[in-house]
């Protein structure tokens, strides 16, 4: 590493030394992502740092190799973590689409699940409770039934027409389907979605679980069409289909949120319902004194906010800060997704009463409820691309931000932690696994040929060659049937072993992220899409650094594998 002196043997630090790329004068990478934010030398080209005259010239492959391993020397003497263990571990942040975070103005932030991780088991077992509550209300047989998380898991479709929950791969073909809370098998879920795809276009037919927030619904639909199809539910409730059955479980937990009993209850005993990160304040502290703009755009409305986030944040600030210190500007009851998509008359809270008035235009530091993305644009003087929303919803936050304004997005996803952890114990699994597909794979080819032959020699026509033509038909025979043996004891046991895949994460659907041994699920396809990065949790960014420049991983595709010799030859 080095020092380089100025006259006087004073040695210049920080703004002596560097200068920010400003908005005005910043220009595009190699990569396509703008230089905003770069730190640039302001001194002269230097040839030689420190006492020892080590310089910078020659071939720069070599001279990149030596300066990095000394200051990565430097980080560790440091006690500093790198952000690449970071990478590699349950919580990294994961890059879709290449992101300079240091070309970044303003980053927003959702607060339920992103900033603020509830336990899932009380927030949705609660909800589910009144959800339940209501449809008793409503004439429902709720008896013996209570919720079971491990039901479900986000990225799955309630089909409403079936009265089914499905999992799709990234093509939309349903890979594994529940009817109820039985799993169907291979030969069922053919037969009722071998000729379709799913469509999320499609909502009166289509319903996605984005987030956390869907849990309860889906167990509490899935337990209810039991209950239909074994005929518990009264006649008196009228002629009930599986979308009518929707629309009741449905209403019944709308009610239960806005009738504001669940999160009066989440108010009065916030350390039963949400789990605190104490490093969350701090990775915001960071972004904000890197000079990045914070904003807060939640749906909940400002009482609920307030306790909450003082609840989850003050606690762990220095210097008595408030949770409000860290941010630009707050914006409650912002109507998300029609905030990033409309106008809405804004509002700014005035008193801690939550007494409010008209406004036309917000200011920083301002406390607004309502308004729109274009107003925040607007208000900060920024646009488009200078902005990363973080938020867990993939079509709330992610999906209709990056459509409708081309924001950057980020979406926490708090169940890759366990996920990450399962994949690396199912490695050994997989790969016997794996190993087992390739043998059949072998086997197979070499049973067709064979079958070839014999289907020509039927046929009367020559195989295909000489020597096969002339193969004695026992032989033949013979061989085909221990090749069908192989394959078909092979098939049993692949079976079983893709049907306790993913069980160490899911024992009914597998891997939140994969559908199948080799695909992708319709989720991980969906935030592949729409999320810049990913990851679990917002403190992840801690170990990033605000500055970090996030670059996507090179794709693979079905014909990358490598050529061989002969093929290189020709």
């Amino acid at each position: 590493m080095f020092k380089c002196r100025a006259e006087g043997g004073r040695v210049p630090v920080g703004d002596d030394v560097f200068s920010v790329t400003t908005s005005s004068k910043y220009e595009v990478d190699y990569l396509g992502q703008s230089t905003k934010g770069d730190l640039n030398l302001k001194l002269d080209p230097l040839h030689s740092f420190g006492s020892g005259q080590a310089t910078l010239e020659g071939p720069i492959e070599e001279v990149a190799r030596t300066e990095a391993q000394a200051a990565e020397n430097l980080i560790r003497e440091l006690g500093i973590q790198g952000p690449f263990s970071a990478q590699h571990s349950p919580r990294g942040i994961f890059c879709s689409r290449t992101l300079n975070l240091r070309s970044i103005s303003v980053i927003g932030y959702d607060m339920d699940y992103t900033l603020m991780h509830y336990n899932v088991m009380a927030w949705e077992g609660r909800a589910y409770d009144y959800c339940m509550e209501n449809l008793k209300n409503m004439g429902f047989p709720v008896d013996g039934l209570s919720f079971d998380p491990e039901l479900v898991i986000r990225g799955l479709m309630i089909d409403k027409e079936t009265g089914n929950l499905v999992k799709a791969d990234r093509f939309g073909y349903v890979q594994r389907a529940m009817h109820g809370t039985n799993m169907l098998s291979n030969k069922a879920v053919s037969e009722i979605y071998g000729r379709e795809l799913t469509d999320l276009r499609n909502q009166s037919r289509w319903e996605f679980l984005n987030t956390f927030f869907s849990v309860s619904e889906a167990v509490a639909y899935a337990q209810m069409v039991d209950r239909l199809d074994d005929g518990s539910i009264s006649a008196d409730l009228g002629t009930l289909n599986y979308k009518g059955l929707y629309k009741a479980v449905a209403k019944a937990l709308f009610r239960a949120h806005v009738e504001g009993q669940l999160k009066s209850e989440i108010m009065s005993k916030p350390e039963l319902f949400v789990e605190p990160d104490p490093e969350l304040p701090l990775a915001l502290l960071d972004q904000k004194e890197a000079g990045k703009k914070l904003l807060l755009i939640t749906n909940s409305d400002y009482h609920y906010t307030d306790k909450m986030m003082k609840h989850s944040f003050n606690k762990f600030l220095p210097n008595d800060m408030d949770w409000r210190d860290l941010f630009d500007m707050v914006i409650v009851s912002a109507r998300k997704p029609e905030f990033f998509q409309m106008s809405h008359p804004l509002y700014e809270v005035v008193t801690g009463e939550g007494l409010m008035r008209p406004c036309f235009k917000a200011e920083t530091g301002g406390l607004y409820s309502g308004g729109s993305a274009q107003m925040v644009e607007s208000s900060l003087n920024v646009h488009g691309d200078e902005i990363l929303y973080v938020g867990d919803h993939i079509y709330t936050d992610v999906s209709v931000s990056k459509v409708h304004l081309r924001w950057r997005t980020a979406l926490i996803c708090r169940e890759l932690e366990e996920e990450y952890m399962a994949l690396i114990c199912s490695r050994g699994h997989r790969e016997e696994l794996i190993e087992l597909i390739n043998q059949k794979e072998v086997v197979g080819d070499l049973f067709n040929q064979l079958r070839l032959a014999l289907q020509r020699r039927s046929k009367g026509r020559p195989a295909q060659t000489l020597a096969a033509t002339n193969l004695a038909d026992q032989e033949l025979t013979e061989t085909m049937q221990k090749l069908l043996i192989v394959m078909q004891r092979l098939d049993e046991k692949i079976g079983l072993m893709l049907e306790s895949d993913g069980e160490l994460f899911n024992k009914r659907w597998g891997f939140l992220s994969r559908a199948g041994l080799w695909d992708k699920s319709h989720l991980m396809r969906q935030i592949e899409k729409y999320a810049d990065i990913y990851t679990s949790r917002v403190s992840n960014f801690l170990n990033y650094t605000p500055f970090m420049y996030f670059r996507s991983q090179e794709q693979s595709l079905a014909h990358d594998s490598p050529l061989p010799d002969a093929a290189m030859e020709n």
